[in-house]
């Protein structure tokens, strides 16, 4: 079994790259740019990754980015996701970034993108990886004091090497419905839209990221597993949840990875994907998140290859390149 979690194609559709910026990195980008951590030394970085909800984590990661200063730190901190997740036999990536996050602290828009692009690039012709970004929205800060729509705006000359929106920080009491303004603006401008919801947060969630920010995909998306009708209509329209087991025990929304019910939502038909969130913070990439549930709830053979042609599935590649990964797959004894 580990051999084929190692083995088989892989598609990773959450992931932060914010979230991988590993502290050993970290420290080293912090001292070229003379900026102080408050620890002093990756062990005790290490030790402080203990979180007891959502906002705990996110105290600590906002801290880490702030070492990000120019377009190399972005370049290096992409290249490094990218080659672990190559040895972990990903294909295609799907990643997120948080423009906000910098541009509120005085690095430009352009800076960031630029370093992680010219990463994906160099993935591609280097490793064969193929990838979008998506660019997400901070729910933390509120949609009237224009954030949002400004972050929009920034992207726009960068439209052709952004796929898609999305929503992420701190989910409750900051509902997706509230964003409806950007997202439609998004739309217009032919970006894919996708939403956490349902992590902390309330199936609700989840019903309004669909019907009021119209989302392909939605990331997280456990309690999903709370409403019955939620969950035909997941089945129903196929569309997609990006989980991530090991953050999902790290933040406390499962006491143990025993409880967790990403093989459950499976067995009732929804599209359910294995992914790493933030991997530097969790404990592990996309194989550890792997291992993990096969282990904790006994997933066989089969269900391994589903949840990795479900991520090809559920992914923005082209009909073509999803077929040939899941034809890949299914050769797989």
């Amino acid at each position: 079994m580990k051999e084929l979690i190692r083995a088989i194609p892989k598609a990773e559709l959450h992931i932060h790259i914010e979230g991988s910026l590993e502290p050993e990195l970290m420290f080293e980008i912090g001292a070229k740019n003379n900026i102080k951590l408050p620890f002093k030394d990756v062990a005790e970085v290490r030790k402080a990754y203990e979180f007891s909800d959502l906002q705990s984590f996110l105290d600590i990661y906002y801290q880490g980015a702030n070492v990000l200063i120019n377009e190399k730190d972005f370049y290096d901190m992409t290249m490094a996701y990218m080659l672990k997740s190559n040895e972990q036999n990903v294909r295609h990536t799907e990643i997120f970034f948080d423009p906000e996050t910098h541009t509120d602290r005085g690095i430009s828009f352009d800076v960031v993108i630029n370093g992680i692009h010219s990463a994906l690039e160099d993935a591609k012709e280097k490793l064969g990886m193929t990838s979008n970004l998506i660019l997400c929205f901070l729910r933390h800060i509120d949609p009237g004091s224009g954030s949002a729509m400004e972050t929009l705006k920034r992207a726009l000359p960068y439209k052709d090497w952004i796929i898609g929106v999305g929503l992420d920080s701190s989910e409750v009491g900051n509902p997706p419905d509230i964003f409806v303004e950007v997202f439609d603006e998004a739309r217009k401008h032919g970006f894919y839209s996708v939403a956490h919801a349902g992590e902390e947060g309330p199936p609700e969630y989840i019903w309004q990221a669909i019907n009021t920010l119209k989302t392909l995909r939605i990331d997280h998306g456990v309690r999903s597993i709370e409403d019955p009708k939620l969950i035909d209509y997941l089945v129903e329209k196929q569309i997609p949840l990006t989980v991530c087991p090991l953050s999902n025990i790290k933040l406390r929304v499962f006491d143990k990875m025993g409880d967790h019910n990403i093989k459950r939502l499976m067995e009732l038909g929804v599209l359910v994907t294995v992914n790493s969130d933030d991997p530097a913070y969790f404990g592990g990439y996309i194989e550890e998140n792997y291992t993990a549930i096969q282990k904790a709830l006994d997933i066989n053979r089969d269900g391994i290859k589903q949840l990795a042609k479900n991520s090809f599935k559920a992914s923005f590649l082209s009909e073509e390149m999803k077929d040939q990964y899941i034809a890949e797959i299914e050769m797989l004894t």
